[in-house]
């Protein structure tokens, strides 16, 4: 079984990254997906989570303008 593993890993990234990222989609869903409400809820929680940390000073906040300009500084 791990050499026909094997095999079909080469042969996957062999692949166009459109269609890696479309069976690694299609792979992903066959594992299952908690029901949306369920992910809005994770969502909503990580979300108040994050508020929280810089009500109380835990994390310093960035402007994305300055994330992408320093990020694609790095890039050069």
């Amino acid at each position: 079984m791990a050499d026909k593993q094997e095999e079909l890993e080469a042969a996957v990234l062999q692949l166009p990254e459109t269609g890696r990222a479309r069976l690694a989609r299609i792979l992903l869903l066959s594992l299952g997906e908690p029901p949306e409400d369920e992910t809005e809820r994770i969502w909503a929680e990580e979300a108040d989570r994050r508020y929280q940390e810089i009500q109380r000073g835990e994390v310093v906040v960035q402007d994305s303008d300055d994330v992408f300009q320093e990020a694609r500084a790095r890039l050069r």
